[in-house]
């Protein structure tokens, strides 16, 4: 059998950066070997930079790819979302035409599996003929109890057109919003239906966040008001957010747990503790663009590291970010962290996201058999492009 054969000046294969060593795949893209060039024989082609698995995106909203540039910077997350409330209206053409925009920039950029999240049914179409893997993640949201029945129906009505529409290998379930936008009574009607499934929540996203739980106040009371609320639906328990709605989770789920850029270091621990002790697997999933664009911060690092978190990185949406390329997040990353281990970061955007989504079977690393994606990431960190 003839084989492709693909040398960087470095290649990472989900685990290790390599030096003088060759990629050998099928013409499909089935992953047969890294040989040492000099066991490589003729016919390779040579590219410059770091070729690297295909990108697994854990965090992104496709939905939204029609806001790009609507929302300016910087405004903080209360504002934002205000902001984005607020523009509505979008004809149906222009909606659909950049989330096609959107996807295609993903994979040209070399993105091979995205967790979306959804709040309508209108992506469907796209993702039925997308090359690209989906794990859809339909954002539940309600924080008036006596409304969840109602509330309930509708997000599954949305959650059962695209399980009839896409199969595995995509995968379709209910998750959270957000802390500051969920009820208990939606959070236990969460817990029981996504027992043992792969859910997401965006958390401490602002600081704001636990000035509600821990008060009743803040900045969220402008939100609430957009809603016709004059104060906080939600129980004042005198703890982080993190630690209020944790405990609603006990049936085994793996929670990718979304931006964190306000998450203290106890809760860290809070959280790793309470996994432990009630067999759920937690990820951290960092957007460091989104972070930037938003609040103008990044979340501590390092103090995930230390404690031994599981980290993934996602884009963000076009609301909230200048682009949709993983290569730009790793390259924020190491601009702000730069004493972190490129295959660390290599790690969390492919081998480390196609775990969390339970896609390691095929995609994530260069091993025999699998069918990850051949992607060349520039020197500079900043490109990427899809080579197969």
């Amino acid at each position: 059998m003839a084989f492709r054969k693909f040398r960087g000046q470095q290649l990472f294969d989900g685990y290790t950066l390599k030096e003088d060593a060759v990629l050998l795949t099928t013409a499909e893209g089935v992953i047969e070997a890294v040989v040492a060039t000099e066991d490589a024989g003729d016919g390779i082609l040579s590219v410059d930079g770091i070729l690297t698995p295909g990108f697994v995106n854990c965090h992104c909203h496709l939905e939204l790819s029609h806001l790009k540039g609507a929302v300016a910077p910087h405004t903080g997350l209360v504002d934002f979302l205000c902001n984005v409330i607020s523009k509505r209206g979008f004809a149906a053409a222009a909606i659909e035409e950049a989330m096609e925009k959107a996807a295609q920039e993903m994979f040209a950029n070399g993105t091979v599996g995205v967790g979306d999240i959804c709040n309508t049914t209108d992506a469907i179409a796209l993702k039925k003929l997308s090359a690209m893997r989906w794990h859809n993640f339909i954002e539940v949201l309600g924080f008036a109890d006596e409304k969840a029945p109602e509330n309930w129906a509708r997000y599954n009505a949305v959650l059962n057109a695209y399980t009839q529409a896409l199969p595995l290998p995509h995968q379709n379930v209910l998750a959270p919003h957000a802390p500051y936008s969920i009820g208990r009574k939606m959070f236990a009607l969460l817990n029981e239906a996504t027992a043992g499934a792969v859910i997401t929540i965006h958390n401490q996203e602002s600081p704001e966040e636990d000035v509600l739980y821990k008060t009743g106040a803040g900045g969220f009371l402008q939100l609430f008001k957009l809603f016709g609320l004059s104060a906080s639906p939600l129980p004042v328990t005198g703890k982080s957010s993190l630690q209020s709605y944790l405990p609603f989770f006990t049936k085994g789920q793996t929670i990718l747990l979304v931006h964190n850029t306000f998450m203290p270091e106890e809760d860290i621990q809070f959280a790793n503790a309470y996994a432990r002790q009630h067999a759920l697997t937690l990820f951290y999933c960092f957007c460091p663009n989104a972070n930037l664009y938003i609040e103008d911060t990044l979340p501590k690092i390092n103090q995930f590291i230390a404690n031994n978190c599981q980290v993934v990185l996602g884009t963000d949406s076009y609301s909230s970010n200048w682009q949709l390329s993983m290569a730009k997040e790793i390259q924020s990353i190491h601009q702000y962290y730069p004493s972190l281990p490129l295959s660390t970061l290599l790690g969390w955007a492919t081998l480390q996201g196609a775990k969390a989504l339970r896609w390691d079977d095929t995609l994530g690393s260069f091993e025999k058999g699998k069918k990850p994606g051949v992607v060349l990431l520039s020197p500079d960190l900043g490109r990427s492009s899809r080579l197969l």
